[in-house]
C-alpha cells in the first residue's frame, strides 16, 4: 500500500524538532527518503532546516507554538495538502520544582504543549491518513509517565497521558492502515532540563542517553510498526520496576532524582 503518489517523495512531519531527540527524528527521516516539514516554537529551527538539506530532502521549516490552536493550524496548512506518510510527534515541554511553587501560566504551557497541541495535530493528520489507508505515527512519551513525578508533577503526567492515549489510538486504528508507535525515552542529552528548571537536581546533573540513540531506536520501531519502544537497557530496567513498585515508593525515588538540591 502506498503513501505518496508513485515516484513522489514521503513527507515526514516532525515537531520539536529545532534539536534533540526531534531534530534526531528529522534526520533519521532525511537519511531515509523522506522530504520534511519540521516545527518548533523557536528560530533555531531554520538553522536545522539548513543542516537537514545536507542529507538530500526538500526541508520547509516552520516556527509556530503548537501548544495554540493557531500554532497547529499554521504547521498543517504548511503542508499545502501534501499527504504526510509520517507524523513524529515529538514536540514537548518540562517543568521542574515542587507544583505549588510553580507559575500557572508555564503549567498550563506544559499541558498545551504536551497534551492539547499533540491531540490537535494528531488528529488532524491522522484523520487523512485514515482515509488514505496508510501512515505511520510516533509519538514521543517518556518512562516518565510511568511514575508519580514528584517535583516534576505536571510533566510526568502529561507524559502518562501521552503513553496511554498511544496505545487506545493505536487499537483504534488497527485495521486502517495506520500504525501508532510510543518512543519512551528516559533521561536524555538534550536541552530540556535547562528549559525545565532542572540543572540544579541529580537528574538534571546525572549521565544520560544520546538523543541520536534514541531518535534511532524510536525511528526503528515507527518503521517496524511496534506499538512502542523504550530505549536504553538502564531505562527498560526502570520502567519493569515501575510496573510493579507501589505508587508512593515510586514517588519517592522520583523525588531523590529532581527534587532541587538545598543551598548551602
Amino acid at each position: 500500500m502506498t503513501q505518496s503518489p508513485p515516484g513522489a517523495r514521503r513527507l515526514a512531519l516532525v515537531t520539536g524538532a529545532s534539536s534533540g531527540i526531534g531534530f534526531e527524528l528529522a534526520r533519521c527521516c532525511a537519511e531515509d527518503g523522506h522530504d520534511l516539514v519540521i516545527a518548533a516554537d523557536e528560530p533555531e529551527i531554520e538553522q536545522a532546516a539548513v543542516q537537514l538539506r545536507g542529507h538530500g530532502a526538500t526541508v520547509t521549516a516552520v516556527q509556530a507554538d503548537l501548544a495554540t490552536e493557531a500554532g497547529v493550524d499554521r504547521l498543517v496548512a504548511a503542508l499545502a495538502g501534501r499527504p504526510v506518510d509520517a507524523l513524529l510527534a515529538n514536540a514537548g515541554r518540562g517543568l521542574g520544582h515542587g507544583f505549588l511553587d510553580q507559575d500557572f501560566a508555564a503549567i498550563r504551557h506544559v499541558v498545551e504543549t504536551n497534551i492539547t497541541g499533540t491531540l490537535r495535530l494528531v488528529q488532524q493528520v491522522g484523520r487523512q491518513m485514515r482515509a488514505r489507508g496508510a501512515g505511520r505515527i510516533l509519538l514521543t512519551g517518556s518512562i516518565a509517565g510511568f511514575m508519580p513525578g514528584s517535583y516534576q508533577a505536571v510533566y510526568n503526567g502529561s507524559k502518562a497521558f501521552i503513553d496511554s492515549f498511544s496505545h487506545a489510538l493505536r487499537d483504534e486504528l488497527k485495521d486502517s492502515g495506520v500504525t501508532v508507535t510510543c518512543l519512551m525515552p528516559g533521561p536524555t542529552e538534550t536541552r530540556f532540563f535547562e528549559r525545565a528548571g532542572m540543572l540544579d537536581t541529580p537528574v538534571g546533573q546525572g549521565s544520560k542517553d544520546d538523543a541520536a540513540d534514541v531518535a534511532r531506536s524510536g525511528y526503528a520501531a515507527m518503521q517496524k510498526g511496534e506499538g512502542d519502544v523504550v530505549s536504553g537497557v538502564k531505562n527498560k530496567l526502570q520502567a519493569a520496576i515501575a510496573h510493579v513498585m507501589p505508587a508512593p515508593v515510586l514517588a519517592a525515588m522520583h523525588r531523590h532524582m529532581a527534587e532541587p538540591k538545598k543551598e548551602g
